[in-house]
């Protein structure tokens, strides 16, 4: 049995994973993002499920803010 998995563009990387184009690349320069597909000249793609797998790596947010301060 094939499975096809879903390739996102640029655009619904932005959407799927709630950060900027400017955060994107530069996560990837950092090593800190998948890397996209080259599907074809001038087009790439990333597979959602590593994007998936690299959103459930994520800490969790705490709610507490480092500034907390007694008194503030």
């Amino acid at each position: 049995m094939t499975t096809h998995q879903r390739l996102l563009r640029r655009v619904d990387v932005e959407r799927y994973c709630q950060i900027s184009r400017s955060t994107i690349y530069k996560l990837m320069r950092a090593g800190l993002f998948p890397l996209p597909i080259r599907i074809a000249p001038g087009a790439v793609r990333w597979p959602e499920q590593e994007l998936a797998a690299w959103l459930a790596r994520q800490p969790r947010a705490t709610g507490e803010r480092p500034t907390d301060q007694p008194g503030h």
